[in-house]
């Protein structure tokens, strides 16, 4: 059973930066290609960010240069740091995994799990 647990959410003004974590079992880490995707009310899943096993990154154009994703091995965690954050970061974000990497960021409708999601609200 896949179980993530997603922490880090908040408020912040424009330009300001938040950090993201999200927790899995050791099985779950290690089998899968983790990331992020963001959803708005009455819209559809954003993939926002994915990192492979072999630690290759990738992001969607809206945040490329502004955010980061990284995992630790140690702990079996997912982080995403966000700078520069806009208004339109403002969304709920989820934690994801998929055997795929590039379904996270093109596909998120259809991922093999994600978590509960936490808020990010950014403010103008």
């Amino acid at each position: 059973q896949i179980q993530l647990v997603e922490s880090g959410g908040g408020s912040v003004q424009a330009g300001g930066s938040l950090r993201l974590s999200c927790a899995a079992s050791w099985y779950t880490y290690s089998s899968y290609c983790m990331g992020w995707f963001r959803q708005v009310p009455g819209k559809e899943r954003e993939g926002v960010a994915a990192i492979g096993n072999d630690f290759t990154t990738t992001y969607a154009e809206s945040v490329e240069g502004r955010f980061t994703i990284s995992r630790v091995n140690a702990n079996a965690t997912l982080y995403l740091q966000m700078n520069s954050l806009k208004p339109e970061d403002t969304a709920m974000y989820y934690c994801a995994v998929d055997r795929a990497c590039v379904r996270i960021i093109r596909a998120p409708a259809a991922l093999d799990g994600w978590g509960q999601g936490t808020l990010v609200t950014v403010s103008s």
